[in-house]
């Protein structure tokens, strides 16, 4: 599977659907944000130079201050594919987020959904 397409696209430009299908479910743009902090170590500044930048995914990733350690604790199928079988590295992180932001919108707990 080529996944060059997904890895350029611009996370600024998938941040607002990921605020959009939380909003649609009574959860907030913070809650994503949260999300986001937790799994890549950013902060409001650094999300926000990300966003200024239209950073794509491969570059959002590569310069993480920090994946969170319990990242590996995020399990379950997205787009068909279980987040714990998935071989390329970048990829596993991009269905992380992904998974995390489903189950937001789910109406999972935060604590649950951070893992703690």
């Amino acid at each position: 599977m080529n996944n060059t397409r997904v890895f350029k696209m611009s996370f600024a430009g998938v941040y607002p659907h990921y605020i959009q299908k939380a909003e649609k479910k009574g959860r907030t743009k913070a809650e994503v944000d949260e999300i986001i902090y937790w799994l890549t170590g950013y902060d409001a500044i650094g999300l926000q130079k990300i966003l200024d930048n239209k950073t794509d995914f491969e570059t959002f990733f590569n310069e993480a201050p920090q994946l969170n350690p319990n990242a590996t604790k995020i399990t379950g199928v997205i787009c068909g594919y279980r987040v714990e079988e998935i071989e390329d590295p970048l990829m596993q992180k991009i269905r992380y987020l992904d998974k995390l932001i489903d189950e937001l919108a789910k109406g999972k707990a935060m604590e649950k959904i951070l893992r703690k």
